[in-house]
């Protein structure tokens, strides 16, 4: 049987790569750390405006956390218009309505001027209740969806042919697209149009001061007025945004299905974690054949070692609501940053330089949050008033969420105990090749990995950040912390913030 592929569907097509390295200093207006959604979208809409941009990736165009993305486009919030009502007010509700479906209709608008060809598609959105459970959360949302604006009605079922999901709410004008081929677009986009995309180039730290310098490992700096923080976890504070929102891995299968037996819709239940479903065509909607796209599962970061088991979860829940699903071609993992009010933080970051700004805290709906940050942010660079600057405003306090702070918070003062706890084996001699483990060696914790030559490599297990010791993960082979979600490789090599280096090496006497 052939093994799927660990790494999502939409890796089949190469990702852009801008120039490689940082060779020599470089003025620009502002300096855009991150080429996924958020930072690529950012430099677009400033570019448009007139400003001169640098953007800086450690790896390639949409290599992060956008490339691990289920691609739904959709205004319909992850955590529910009625959770947002209580937390926030109506008003609030409305604002998040209307800037998601201006995301959408913002990416829209640029496919069609671009003449992009990234499978973009209008869909209808069903959210469906398990047969066991209450249709009053439903008529609720029925009623706080609609006080903000949104169309939506309720229908007898989703369009799935054997799929009876019973009565549902139905959204329209969602959408979905191929975002590996909309980020490449992108880039050629702002590339054509002067500005510039750097690949291969970790930005070390960001020097405040009226002109910001950007710096670089090799000591090349990029000096700007702005900078942008579109790393999906910021890296340039300890505390501020941590705190108030924590790291979730969520997972993702597709599988091969008749072209004949799935709707090309999107489709959520209201499981805690839910369970989220769309289609991807391979070819062409005429196609014969098409991915079936089903997600959920979501664990918080680092403290569940599980993948294998959460994925044979999705299959089976996905093979016993679609029974003409057929091979299992893709399953990977993504990382989600969830706020205490299920909205990002977008904007001027907290602290005393306003010419920083961050874009963070996806919540599960990263594609229309980053596109929001592309124009939100431009906005605030430029001196144009925005409507939704408070509802994203990273200095914000978590209103009507207190106990949610608390707990989170609490939940992460609960990992520190794993300085104390043995080792997850008791000699590095237990580790099987191409795998990990966390060693205990006297007061010392080690993130030791076996190549599959049988070579030893060993780090630090203590996390750069906040000092939490790293987990490995078994399903993605790295390191990741339980604390606030920062990722190494197999080689301690720091691959999410908000550590912003690499685990250290072990030096043995």
């Amino acid at each position: 049987m052939t093994r799927p592929n660990h790494k999502s569907c939409w890796q089949d097509i190469p990702h852009q790569l801008g120039e490689s390295g940082l060779t020599s200093d470089v003025d620009a207006d502002v300096c855009v750390i991150g080429a996924g959604i958020a930072g690529l979208s950012t430099a677009y809409h400033l570019l448009r405006e007139g400003r001169s941009v640098v953007v800086l990736d450690d790896g390639s165009v949409g290599g992060g956390q956008t490339q691990k993305t289920s691609a739904h486009l959709s205004s319909v919030l992850d955590d529910r218009f009625t959770e947002l009502a209580m937390r926030r007010g109506e008003e609030a509700c409305r604002l998040a309505a209307e800037s998601h479906t201006a995301a959408i209709s913002r990416i829209e608008s640029i496919v069609r001027e671009r003449s992009i060809w990234c499978d973009f598609s209008r869909v209808d959105g069903y959210l469906f209740n398990p047969p066991d459970k209450s249709w009053d959360n439903l008529d609720a949302e029925l009623v706080a969806a609609r006080k903000a604006g949104v169309e939506v009605e309720r229908v007898p079922k989703a369009p799935f042919p054997a799929f009876d999901t019973g009565p549902c709410l139905r959204f329209t004008r969602q959408a979905q697209f191929q975002p590996l081929k909309y980020l490449n677009a992108l880039a050629t986009a702002i590339q054509k149009s002067g500005g510039r995309i750097v690949s291969q180039c970790h930005a070390e730290s960001i020097k405040p001061g009226e002109v910001k310098r950007v710096v670089s490992p090799s000591g090349t700096e990029v000096r700007a007025r702005s900078v942008v923080v579109a790393t999906n976890i910021p890296v340039n504070d300890i505390f501020a945004i941590h705190l108030k929102q924590a790291a979730y891995l969520s997972y993702v299968v597709a599988l091969r299905a008749p072209r004949n037996a799935v709707a090309r819709a999107l489709l959520w239940d209201t499981l805690d974690p839910y369970h989220y479903v769309r289609i991807e065509d391979r070819s062409s909607p005429a196609a014969d054949e098409c991915l079936l796209i089903v997600g959920g599962e979501d664990a918080k970061t680092g403290q569940h070692d599980d993948a294998e088991a959460r994925y044979a979860r999705l299959e089976s829940w996905a093979r016993i609501h679609f029974p003409q699903a057929q091979e299992l071609k893709y399953r990977w993992s993504g990382q989600v940053m969830e706020t205490l009010d299920g909205l990002a933080y977008i904007g001027r970051n907290p602290g005393d330089d306003p010419e920083i700004y961050v874009a963070t805290g996806d919540s599960g709906m990263g594609l229309t949050h980053g596109t929001i940050a592309g124009m939100l942010i431009t906005d605030l660079i430029v001196g144009r008033e925005n409507p939704w600057t408070s509802l994203y405003d990273p200095s914000r306090k978590p209103v009507g969420g207190f106990t949610d702070f608390v707990k989170e918070n609490l939940n992460v003062a609960s990992q520190y105990a794993a300085w104390v706890t043995p080792g997850d084996v008791s000699s590095v001699d237990d580790i099987p090749p191409s795998q990990g483990a966390i060693v205990r060696r006297g007061l010392q914790k080690i993130a030791a990995y076996r190549d599959q030559s049988g070579l030893i490599h060993e780090y630090s297990a203590v996390c750069p950040h906040l000092g939490c010791i790293v987990q490995w993960n078994h399903g993605d082979c790295t390191f990741d912390c339980p604390c606030h979600g920062s990722r190494f490789n197999q080689h301690g090599e720091v691959i999410s913030g908000p550590a912003n280096v690499n685990l250290p090496p072990v030096k043995h006497s």
